[in-house]
């Protein structure tokens, strides 16, 4: 596997912070990185904020290009902005992303505790 996911706190809340680090260790050449989150069994959005201590607007499919990963790394944060009526499993994919084409992903599941 050439990339990995790691995503904290494993159970949240309506507004708390998530934050997360994908690492490449891939040897060829890419593009960048493409990471997004699907809450399971809703239409609502997991919104990222930053990556690297750059503030971003709050979008639901963050691309990082290859130049902006430093030391193979890079960190993000998220939240989910919507109040939920019961808990939702949340999937978060990470992909590295080469001429439109994947080369590799990961997924990781959390959850959205209400």
């Amino acid at each position: 596997m050439d990339i990995t996911l790691r995503v904290r706190p494993e159970k949240f809340h309506h507004k708390e912070a998530i934050e997360g680090e994908i690492a490449v260790s891939y040897q060829g050449r890419y593009d960048g990185i493409v990471i997004n989150a699907q809450v399971l069994d809703s239409n609502q959005h997991i919104t990222y904020t930053s990556y690297n201590d750059k503030e971003i607007s709050s979008i639901a499919r963050l691309f990082i290009p290859h130049n902006e990963i430093t030391d193979n790394s890079v960190k993000f944060k998220a939240e989910a902005k919507f109040e939920a009526d019961r808990s939702h499993e949340i999937k978060f994919r990470a992909s590295i992303i080469e001429q439109h084409k994947e080369v590799d992903s990961v997924i990781v599941f959390v959850e959205y505790v209400s």
